[in-house]
């Protein structure tokens, strides 16, 4: 379309009649402008574009910035850019290790969340060291403008509002991304991390309305691009519960839950900061009997028995009508009154995620003890979205149809921010390896969280919103938050994203775990401990014994460092996590005869060309879905879902004789 010329329509709908009635005699002139108007037209040149500036979003752009690739993040709103749509919080159980574990690759979000905590706890600390998890209350408002700030100041990104309508494929490689204005992104590498914006719709009781979460816009026109490529779609669904002003409600009927003083902060960088001096306590209330009436009295008005819900939810985080439902027994259920923002009395009321309409929320919500007299502030709404089956994406997180096409995120049918932004690293650091011409970053099972997350979601797939737990990781014993550096800060440094500085930093703390562990080895004599060991009930010892020992016997290191000084000039992280490699020294290395065993089947490859249909013995099942998933190796094939170990058999015999 030009300014002028034959086609005045459309210098009309542009620019209004004054534009319209310009001359023809002027046409030339502003033709030969370089603000020419076409249906369609490039933009700046990218190496990588990410869609979407969610969590994954985030973390993929800025994996590709720092390591050198001119990368561009197109979103639908500058204003949702690390959006905390739901639960303003970081980490929890399983959750926390996987901040540390993106912190520890080099990643941002465990950065952006000690800066903005309102509050931090460890939870499960009456637990094994395994399933300790740390969760952070994060202030909502500075959370999302931190994040914004550190990528507009990122070398190599910029950021760019704005509807990705089609991605663009060239012989099966991918070209670039054309906006919904026309606007075309050329590049070499694209990221979809669109959350849960695909054809996204809310749902409360009978109201029904095309749109993001919070307000925002959906994406409507991306589904049919995909469809189009050979992605698989489907429809999930989650949820949200209301917010309320935090001065009506009466907290002198809640239970007061303060954050820990002294607890470590989520980044490795932030280790000597400790946790935010001044923290805001949250509250604990419960549901009740009448509570339960009335959403009972009210289920026919829900959408998700209606009907009038298609979506799948998740398992682990129902909403209130599905709590009430499912677990009829229970007497009431746990209420965690959450601050959104230090500079803002909402209040999210976790535990109550609905999709009642209005006028019911109004009525459970105030049969809450503190909530009586409590304003909806923002009601409570289901969300529904399109998402893909992850079965068609390999570890790296690249689409098996399209070279250089990446997913990560609610896409992929997760759950929760700490998911997304896991795959946001690996999706964004993988496709930066491929453009550098490097091998690709796939975590095993055994080295971390998030190789969990992902060989789970490519082998196993999902048929609901995937949620990370620690009883999904076999090796969890490995795997935990204290020692996510010393797994992965190495595979961080060589893949480019850890910079020098740190990996310098990490080396220090490397050698000091090495040298208190060495210490906790050392013998004390008799004559020294005896006194020690008989006041805390053990008898007399018959010879020297070590520090080592002294724990695994139950004695506190603090205990042991005041009387011994074993821990002097130590720093606190360093000690714990050498203590707890001492204390459990016998199951880690059970757990590690365990894991060599298990690498003898990953370090099988599998041919590219391996054509399971004409393998003889292999049974139709797993003919089926080994043609479909496609794995790397014999320990991903054995754990696909209809593969046995009689299948497996099959393939090492035929291994052995196409050797």
């Amino acid at each position: 379309m030009t300014f002028c010329g034959e086609r005045r329509k459309g210098c009309k709908e542009i620019f209004g009649a004054r534009a319209a009635a310009c001359k023809r005699r002027r046409a030339p002139l502003l033709q030969e402008s370089p603000m020419q108007v076409t249906n369609e037209f490039y933009t700046d040149d990218y190496d990588a574009v990410v869609v979407g500036a969610g969590h994954a979003g985030c973390e993929a752009a800025l994996a590709l910035a720092r390591t050198g690739i001119r990368t561009v993040m197109l979103t639908l709103n500058l204003d949702s850019i690390a959006f905390m749509a739901c639960n303003p919080s970081v980490g929890g159980t399983a959750k926390g290790q996987l901040v540390r574990e993106i912190d520890a690759l080099g990643g941002e979000m465990g950065i952006n969340a000690d800066k903005t905590a309102l509050q931090m706890r460890m939870l499960n600390t009456g637990k094994g060291a395994a399933v300790q998890s740390l969760r952070s209350q994060a202030d909502k408002h500075a959370y999302h403008m931190q994040m914004k700030r550190t990528l507009e100041n990122t070398e190599n990104l910029s950021v760019l509002q704005g509807e990705a309508a089609e991605i663009l494929v060239e012989n099966g490689k991918v070209k670039g991304v054309k906006t919904a204005v026309g606007e075309v992104i050329a590049a070499r590498a694209v990221v979809l991390a669109t959350g849960v914006y695909l054809c996204g719709a809310i749902v409360a009781g009978e109201y029904r309305q095309s749109s993001g979460p919070n307000g925002f816009a959906p994406a409507n026109l991306l589904t049919e691009n995909l469809i189009s490529l050979g992605f698989s779609v489907r429809r999930f669904k989650t949820g949200t519960p209301a917010r309320v002003d935090g001065r009506t409600i009466d907290y002198s009927k809640c239970e007061r839950q303060d954050g820990d003083p002294t607890v470590s902060p989520f980044s490795y960088l932030d280790m000597d900061a400790g946790a935010p001096q001044e923290q805001a306590p949250c509250w604990l209330t419960y549901t009740n009997e009448k509570t339960h009436a009335i959403i009972r009295a009210n289920l026919h008005r829900s959408p998700l028995y209606s009907g009038v819900i298609k979506g799948t939810g998740p398992r682990y985080c129902p909403s209130i009508e599905d709590k009430v439902v499912r677990f009829a027994d229970k007497e009431r259920h746990q209420i965690f009154l959450e601050p959104e923002s230090a500079d803002s009395n909402e209040v999210y009321v976790q535990g109550m995620s609905s999709s009642l309409p209005h006028d019911v929320q109004r009525a459970m919500y105030r049969t809450v003890p503190g909530l009586e007299h409590v304003k909806i502030m923002r009601y409570a709404y289901a969300i529904e979205y399109d998402c893909i089956d992850t079965l068609d994406v390999y570890p790296t997180l690249e689409f098996k149809k399209v070279k250089g096409l990446y997913t990560a995120g609610q896409i992929n049918g997760t759950s929760g921010y700490e998911e997304a932004a896991a795959q946001g690293l690996i999706a964004g650091l993988n496709a930066s390896l491929q453009l550098r011409g490097k091998e690709p970053l796939i975590l095993r099972r055994d080295e971390a969280y998030i190789g969990v997350l992902i060989d789970d979601l490519v082998t196993k797939g999902t048929n609901e919103p995937y949620r990370m737990m620690t009883s999904r990781a076999e090796h969890r014993i490995h795997l935990r938050q204290d020692n996510a550096d010393l797994r992965l800060t190495e595979k961080g440094y060589a893949a480019g994203l850890v910079t020098k500085a740190r990996y310098e930093r990490f080396l220090r703390r490397k050698e000091a775990v090495a040298r208190i562990a060495q210490a906790l080895n050392g013998r004390v004599s008799p004559a020294r401990a005896g006194a020690f060991l008989q006041e805390r009930g053990f008898p007399y010892p018959a010879g020297g014994v070590t520090y080592a020992d002294m724990l695994r016997r139950g004695i506190e290191p603090a205990d042991i460092g005041a009387e011994f000084g074993v821990f002097a000039g130590e720093r606190q992280e360093d000690a714990e996590t050498a203590v707890i490699d001492v204390k459990y020294e016998g199951y880690l290395k059970r757990g590690l005869e365990q894991i060599e065993k298990a690498k003898k089947l990953e370090d099988r490859k599998l041919p590219d060309d391996l054509d399971y249909e004409q393998i003889a013995g292999l049974r139709l099942e797993a003919r089926q879905k080994l043609n479909k998933i496609r794995p790397e190796n014999l320990g991903q094939a054995g754990r696909i879902s209809g593969v046995s170990p009689a299948d497996i058999a099959v393939l090492m015999v035929y291994l052995g004789t196409r050797r």
